[in-house]
């Protein structure tokens, strides 16, 4: 059945059919020197326009009409067209201005840019870099306290004495005289050593009571300085630990120098060295037992050696009844030892050597009983802590206090023989109650840690408000 159906074959032509086009305007030719159609809307491209239409130039060839108009490549006209359109307008407009640290730019009145001074608009923040160099700092009131005092040479110290401190200079000489006829009369006895032990630590004493004396002529003792906060008192303190240490070896010495005694002639064994106890003549013993007693009555009362150091153990727990110069511990160990040793004489020669030993030997314990005291109490001192009574107490008192929430710390130390420092830091309930604590806690400190004649305290307290 298909093959009954006719084929049609398309003859061929002898002309090409055109071929149909989108538009039936012509597409017109390639002009790679044409600007922009809208090119004639904007007058600053004007020139260029007219510059390149009559220079065609290849595709691949550079034209000068596609240079920028600020090029150099530009010719006179061109320039003169571009600057001399009167649409075109500059994009900023500046002006120079010369602007000096300090002064605010512009014109203004004098009174003006003396308000303006140091300043600059818009700049608030005083921390910055730059800031440093035009917003200043207030100015801290510098400490009234000089970096460092000139310490006086020997010179100068014997330049300064008075009469009195030379009087007072050649009594200890005497006094350590005194100190060295004792220990030549003591001979074998160790009573009479002791004493003439005693007598040197006084004349020690007595020679520091001058000097700390000649020291106070000068402003670098007791003003302070940046190099020397506390002024040069504390060297007192040192001087007289180093005393207290010799106090305790000496009495250290007689103890060692007893018992090596009493064990010689034990067990059989003779001793390398005789020591023959004579009885001493009562007219030798009175003698440097007097010169003893006066030496240190005479030191006690006119220099008051020992006076600060004595109060330095605090003896205040003694009765009232006790005269001052025996509140002194050394003071009272060496007239005691004296007055018994005026009965040394008196003794037959069977009981003068076990009263001379026994004697002898209490002295020497007590020597080393006192200089180690003194040690530990000046070693405080010099650590700037205070070993006195009456801490524990005050801070009971403040604890128990109604207006104290809490008690965040208390320290309390002693500087020298005559300064005391206390600080407390307190936490009160209300604001009403910063000033009756404060007032409470100087009251205790006077009362509880006076600490006697002569000594300095000064109390410090930072009160907070509790805001719980």
């Amino acid at each position: 059945m298909a093959a009954d159906l006719p084929i049609l074959i398309r003859e061929p032509s002898s002309t090409p059919p055109q071929e149909a086009t989108l538009h039936d305007e012509e597409v017109p030719a390639f002009d790679a020197t044409a600007l922009s159609p809208l090119s004639n809307h904007f007058s600053r491209y004007a020139a260029i326009r007219e510059s390149t239409t009559g220079s065609p130039r290849g595709p691949l060839s550079p034209s000068s009409g596609l240079l920028s108009p600020y090029s150099p490549l530009m010719s006179g006209s061109e320039s003169e067209s571009f600057s001399g359109s009167d649409n075109m307008r500059a994009p900023f407009n500046f002006q120079s201005t010369q602007y000096t640290v300090g002064k605010p730019p512009g014109t203004a009145s004098p009174a003006a840019k003396q308000t303006e001074l140091g300043r600059r608009r818009g700049h608030r923040y005083a921390r910055s870099s730059i800031s440093h160099q035009i917003i200043l700092s207030p100015m801290r009131p510098q400490l009234q306290l000089p970096t460092s005092l000139p310490i006086p040479t020997f010179e100068e110290i014997r330049a300064s004495m008075t009469k009195e401190q030379r009087n007072r200079w050649i009594w200890c000489t005497c006094h350590l005289l005194v100190a060295g006829y004792v220990q030549f009369q003591a001979h074998s006895s160790l009573s009479m050593t002791a004493l003439s032990h005693l007598l040197f630590f006084d004349a020690l004493g007595a020679f520091l009571c001058v000097a700390v004396d000649m020291g106070r002529n000068f402003e670098v003792w007791t003003r302070g300085s940046l190099r020397n906060p506390f002024g040069l008192e504390r060297s007192e303190v040192l001087a007289g630990l180093a005393m207290s240490i010799i106090l305790l070896f000496m009495g250290l010495d007689l103890i060692s120098h007893g018992l090596t005694h009493a064990l010689e002639s034990t067990g059989g064994h003779e001793p390398h060295h005789s020591h023959d106890h004579d009885h001493p003549s009562p007219g030798r013993v009175t003698t440097a037992v007097l010169a003893a007693m006066i030496s240190t009555l005479v030191s006690a009362a006119t220099l008051g050696n020992h006076t600060r150091m004595g109060r330095a153990l605090r003896p205040s727990c003694l009765p009232s009844w006790i005269p001052s110069i025996l509140r002194n511990p050394s003071h009272a160990l060496t007239l005691s030892c004296s007055t018994l040793l005026l009965l040394l004489p008196l003794l037959n020669p069977t009981l003068y050597p076990y009263f001379d030993n026994t004697l002898g030997f209490t002295m020497a314990l007590a020597m080393a009983i006192l200089g180690c005291r003194l040690s530990y109490t000046l070693g405080r001192m010099l650590l700037m802590s205070y070993s006195g009574p009456g801490v524990k107490e005050i801070i009971a008192d403040l604890e128990g206090d109604e207006g104290v929430a809490a008690l965040e710390g208390v320290k309390v130390w002693q500087v020298h023989y005559g300064l005391c420092m206390a600080s407390f830091k307190v936490r009160v309930r209300a604001k009403e109650q910063v000033d009756r604590v404060r007032e409470r806690i100087m009251s205790l400190v006077r009362s509880r840690l006076g600490g006697g004649v002569g000594v300095k305290w000064e109390v410090s307290s930072m009160i907070s408000v509790d805001r719980d």
